[in-house]
């Protein structure tokens, strides 16, 4: 008299799929909830530099970005292959910067005003020259706040 049978049959039971469309949600929810659409479309291509002592920037929201860089090749045609600026998803020129930081000085309250920083996200091969009549510009409109966008690297 033996305690234990031996099965008979072999065949494994199938798997349960009723919690798969519980777990298709709850991932579908989960990309949802925590992906950020891009505000902003590139004109411009950018590589930025790469630098070794970097610092990261802590509330994101007061930052105002320009783009520097040559123009995206289906716009060459258009706009040449000189480094053009971009502010917001449109091209504009150095001459613009102040009304464009008013737009974004009123967008904000007037306590962040002083908080607000500009970002300079410039294409590595781009001559300083753009980039100097944009910190004029920045300048003469009080916006002193700058950085320079980079890539970390350990060494260069």
């Amino acid at each position: 008299m033996s305690k234990f049978k031996k099965k008979q049959g072999g065949s494994t039971p199938a798997i349960s799929t009723a919690s798969l469309p519980d777990i298709v949600f709850m991932l579908l929810f989960f990309f949802m909830v925590t992906t950020v659409m891009r505000d902003k479309s590139l004109k411009v291509i950018v590589f930025t530099p790469k630098a070794t002592e970097i610092a990261k920037l802590e509330r994101k929201s007061l930052v105002s970005y320009i783009f520097i860089g040559k123009p995206l090749k289906p716009l060459q045609a258009v706009f040449g292959t000189e480094p053009r600026l971009q502010l917001n998803d449109a091209f504009a020129t150095v001459n613009q910067i102040p009304e464009w930081i008013e737009s974004e000085r009123r967008q904000r309250a007037e306590v962040e005003i002083p908080l607000m920083t500009t970002s300079l996200k410039v294409d590595k091969e781009t001559k300083m020259g753009i980039v100097t009549d944009v910190k004029q510009e920045l300048r003469k409109v009080n916006a002193l706040k700058i950085n320079y966008s980079t890539k970390k690297t350990d060494k260069l």
